[in-house]
């Protein structure tokens, strides 16, 4: 069977006035289409969480956390402080290959979760509210949360840190 080819070297041609038209359409119509659904999905999208962001010094942070899970330890689990805190500010660090601490919250009770990575990127995805946002060091995101259901909430690193990444698991408890 014989191959056939283009007659002329078809990609040497200019495009005619006709195919600009089109192209262009089809290009606006896409950065259009595009940028409406990501504005739809950012404000209606389960998974988005809104909070504030600050720079923050990744020692400082980590300081901050130290003393806030010993000031609040109530247990240890797998070798990691439990910190029970009242309402309010609580802190989470993640640094490879774990979160520290594990904190055990009530149910229905508001607190501000601030929370930042100390090394290298992170993912920080919490399970069951499918919240999901990279962890930068330098940077802490502080999001308003209340547990809705008492039980265990997973914190999962969904950004490679490393080759135990996939044992950075953490947990929420949340009780009546």
């Amino acid at each position: 069977m014989p191959i056939h080819t283009p007659p002329k070297h078809w990609l040497g041609e200019r495009v005619g006035p006709e195919e600009r038209v089109w192209l262009v359409l089809a290009a606006l119509f896409t950065l259009v289409f595009l940028s409406a659904f990501m504005g739809l999905w950012h404000m209606t999208g389960r998974q988005t969480t809104h909070g504030e962001a600050y720079r923050v010094d990744p020692n400082a942070f980590r300081e901050r956390v130290m003393e806030f899970a010993e000031r609040y330890r109530v247990g240890e689990l797998n070798g990691i402080p439990v910190a029970a805190p009242p309402p309010g500010d609580v802190y989470l660090m993640a640094q490879t290959f774990t979160w520290y601490p594990v904190l055990k919250l009530k149910k229905g009770e508001t607190y501000r979760l601030r929370v930042a990575s100390v090394d290298v990127p992170h993912g920080f995805s919490l399970y069951p509210h499918e919240w999901s946002i990279q962890l930068y060091p330098g940077y802490e995101w502080v999001y308003a949360f209340i547990p809705t259901k008492a039980g265990e909430y997973a914190l999962v690193c969904n950004d490679y840190c490393g080759l135990a990444h996939h044992a950075m698991v953490g947990r929420i408890l949340v009780e009546e």
